[in-house]
Order: structure tokens, then C-alpha cells, then sequence
């Protein structure tokens, strides 16, 4: 990936050394974030790689091995990390090197009024999974402990938007908590699990769905689904890398490496044949957990908070940077507002009908991506003009869009047993590029960039 022009970053230079303390607690929500503010690689690793450490990922990794058996889900669980892999971390490395946030990324592709579209569907679909998060906090513990789920829920998403108001900071020190804690029960869980019968065998497991099973297609669509959304509002938090290869990193962190834990640990469980009604709980192991007593049942209970909390507040920080942008209200203000949102959603139960909608939208969001990366990162297509371009609309990048996201969809509906995100990706990346040859602005008319982080070649 080269660097042939970059971005004007707001507060470098070298009179600019060290934040003054009114920049301490700044989130840049309407501008990129500066050099001098810029994170070390280990705490915006932390930010991604606490986020796909959750039972969510347990539950769909079992629910995966239980339709495939242990080595095709294990395939399968590989081929949709690769694709989150290239997919996140090229996105993630334009934030590292620009510091800007998904909204201003998106202005560059969509133009300076047809951003809104794309940074409104995505920031308003983070806040559903947040409601979704948050009512699913008090089920849990409702089913594993018998405790009122509308109070819990409600406990639960005031204490998310509080560490979300925390900003930046506080989605690291989740990460650094949640990731090491996820892996200490989960091979707690697996240590007790091997005990069964037959466990050591768990290699062999051939699966147990029978005329239900997921494809292979299907099974890997899951994994990348799971974080489409967020994964491609990743420039939320990967703009605070120092450069773009340190966002790469950041996001290699999370895919394949902790999205790949989180997901194995649910299939092993299965596998093992410790799974709870594994076709609709999959490898979720805090049954397991919570039947040892003792220590581990309040240990778990805290995990809970802790391991979906990380979800929440990762979300809520997407919707409130992204309509920061949008409005010009503060990320903070906008914290309180969308979190209250969220929570009556979750309070009120109405979280349990939306997820097979926000699963089919997250289906139609990574052509949006595709869009992005052939746009900004890939070497041909280098040309887009900066964000305070006078081009209002560039229609090309949403036919681009368009077309992935239908191909996407008649692909779900009609081939489910292909990887639907991955056509969608192809069709939109090839749209992209085509139409960017007849559309394409000579690299030597382009608007000049004056001063930029990052002019590396990688």
C-alpha cells in the first residue's frame, strides 16, 4: 500500500509537541485526530482486541462447529478472520495514517453531503446492537441466575454509557480486562468440559445439526457478519494509531487473533459435548461456570457485565462519534442521549426483535467498505479529494455500494450456502474500481495536500 498524498492534520507541526490540558479528554469527533494525541500500538490493540472477547462469539463458534464438526468450523472460523483481516485492517490502516474518524473517511468516498447516508445507516445500526447488547446482559443472568432481567438490563446500559462517556481511555482499560479475563474462563470452562466422557475425542467431532447445519458459505458469512458493522467504522478507534501501520496492527490484534480465540473456545465446548442446547446456545460456557459454585459464581457474574460491557460501550462510542459528526453536538452529549435510547429499547424488550434485522443489514455493510478501500487505500485509485472538497455527491461510489449490497442480498436469499459477505465485497471492490477508471481525477489536478502524518510505503 503507498502513500502518494495525505491529509491535513489538525494541531501538528512543530510547534505542536505535547496536548495542553483542555486537548486531554478531547474525543476529535469533527476533525482528525493529531500527532501529539496520537496512542501507543499496545492500547489501541487493547480497544480492538477486548472487543471480540465476548460469550456472543462463544455461542456462534459452537453453534458453527455443531453444524460443520470441529475441523470444517475450525475452516470456517479461519476463512471469515482472513476476510475481517484484510477487510478491517486496510480500513484501519487509512485511519492510522489520516486520524480521521469513519464519518470523515466516508466524506472522501461519498462526498461532502453524501456522507450522511452511509455515517447515518451505520451510526444508527452500532446503537441497535448496543440496545441489543444491553437487553441480552439482563437475560443472561436472568437464565443463569434467576435475577429480573428489566432491572438488570437497566443497571447494566447505565453503567455502559457512564465508561463510554470515559471516551478513548475507557474502551482500553475494557480491553485490557475483558480479553485476559475471557481467556482465563474460557479454558477454565474447557479444562472442566474435558472431564466428560469421550471429551478427548473432540477433534473427531463430525457435528450434530443434521438438516439444519449451516453451509460452509454461510457458516463463514457468520464470522464476518458478527463485526461488519463496527469493523467498518474501525477509523473510530484506529485513528488514534500512530501511524497506519500501527492500525493494521491494532486490528490484526482482533482479526484473526481474539476474534479467533473468542470463536474456538465456543466450538471446543461443543465439541466436547458440554454444550447447552448448542443449536441455539452454542459454546456459551457460563452454565458451566456458574454450576462449579464457589469463587467462580460471582467471578461470573462480573464477567458478564464486564465481557458484554465491552461490546456496549464499543458500540455506543461508534454512534456517538459517528452523529458528532453528523450534527455537531458533542460525542459526550450524544453519549447520554443514544445510550437512553438504547436502554429503553433494552428495558423494554424491544432489543429481542431487531437482530435478524440488524444480522441481514450487517450483510449489505461490507460493500460499503469494499467501497472505501478501493477509493482511499488501494494504489491505483489514490485521488480522492480531501474532505472539505466542493464535490457534494459522488454518485459512482453509491452505485458501487448499491450493487455489492444487492448482489449481497439476492446472493442471501437465493445461494445461502455461498459466503454472501464475500460477494458482496467482490461485486462492490469491482464496481468501485471500474467506475473509478472513467470518473478518475488526474493525479496532477487533484487538490494539494499540504502537511500529512504518515508518507511511508508498506
Amino acid at each position: 500500500m503507498s502513500s502518494t498524498s495525505d491529509i491535513p492534520v489538525a494541531g501538528t507541526g512543530p510547534g505542536n509537541t505535547a496536548p495542553d490540558a483542555a486537548a486531554t479528554f478531547d474525543e476529535y469527533e469533527d476533525r482528525p485526530v493529531p500527532a501529539s494525541a496520537r496512542k501507543s500500538l499496545f492500547a489501541v490493540s487493547s480497544v480492538w482486541l477486548g472487543f471480540p472477547m465476548i460469550l456472543t462469539c462463544a455461542v456462534f463458534g459452537g453453534m458453527i462447529v455443531y453444524s460443520l464438526g470441529f475441523w470444517p468450523g475450525m475452516a470456517a472460523i479461519a476463512a471469515g478472520n482472513l476476510i475481517l483481516m484484510a477487510y478491517v485492517g486496510l480500513l484501519s490502516y487509512q485511519a492510522g495514517r489520516t486520524g480521521e474518524n469513519f464519518a470523515l473517511m466516508a466524506a472522501r468516498t461519498f462526498g461532502a453531503k453524501g456522507y450522511r447516508i452511509p455515517a447515518a445507516f451505520l451510526t444508527t445500526v452500532v446503537i441497535g446492537w448496543f440496545a441489543f447488547q444491553t437487553g441480552l446482559t439482563g437475560s443472561t443472568l436472568e437464565a443463569s441466575m434467576g435475577w429480573n432481567a428489566t432491572v438488570i438490563a437497566l443497571i447494566a446500559g447505565v453503567g455502559y454509557v457512564a465508561a463510554t462517556l470515559l471516551g478513548i481511555r475507557a474502551l482500553t482499560v475494557i480491553g485490557v480486562i475483558a480479553a485476559p479475563l475471557y481467556l482465563v474462563l474460557g479454558v477454565l470452562a474447557i479444562v472442566d468440559a474435558s472431564s466428560a466422557p469421550g471429551a478427548g475425542e473432540f477433534t473427531s467431532y463430525a457435528g450434530g445439526a443434521g438438516a439444519t447445519a449451516l453451509t460452509f458459505g454461510a457458516a463463514v458469512t457468520l464470522v464476518v457478519a458478527l463485526f461488519a458493522d463496527s469493523g467498518t467504522m474501525t477509523a473510530d478507534f484506529t485513528r488514534w494509531s500512530v501511524n497506519g501501520k500501527q492500525a493494521f496492527l491494532a486490528a490484526f490484534s482482533a482479526f484473526p487473533v481474539g476474534n479467533t480465540i473468542a470463536l474456538t473456545i465456543g466450538g471446543i465446548i461443543v465439541a466436547m459435548g458440554a454444550g447447552d442446547d448448542p443449536a441455539t446456545n452454542g459454546g456459551g460456557f457460563l452454565g458451566i461456570l456458574i454450576d462449579n459454585g464457589g469463587v467462580l459464581v460471582p467471578i461470573a457474574i462480573a464477567f458478564v457485565f464486564i465481557n458484554l460491557g465491552s461490546v456496549c460501550t464499543h458500540c455506543l462510542y461508534n454512534g456517538a462519534v459517528g452523529w458528532s459528526e453528523l450534527t455537531g453536538i458533542k460525542m459526550r452529549v450524544l453519549t447520554v442521549a443514544l445510550g437512553a435510547v438504547g436502554v429503553a429499547l433494552a428495558v423494554a424488550g424491544i432489543w429481542q426483535h431487531f437482530e435478524d434485522w440488524l444480522n441481514l443489514l450487517g450483510v449489505v455493510v461490507p460493500p460499503l467498505g469494499a467501497v472505501l478501500i478501493v477509493d482511499q487505500v488501494l494504489p491505483r485509485t489514490k485521488r480522492a479529494a480531501p474532505a472539505d472538497s466542493p464535490v457534494a455527491w459522488r454518485a459512482t461510489s453509491f452505485v458501487a455500494w448499491g450493487g455489492g449490497a444487492v448482489a449481497a442480498l439476492v446472493t442471501h436469499y437465493i445461494a445461502p450456502v455461498l459466503c454472501v459477505v464475500a460477494v458482496g465485497i467482490l461485486v462492490s471492490g469491482v464496481l468501485a474500481a471500474l467506475l473509478s477508471r472513467r470518473s478518475c481525477v488526474p493525479a496532477a489536478t487533484a487538490p494539494a495536500a499540504t502537511e500529512g502524518v504518515e508518507s511511508a510505503t508498506v
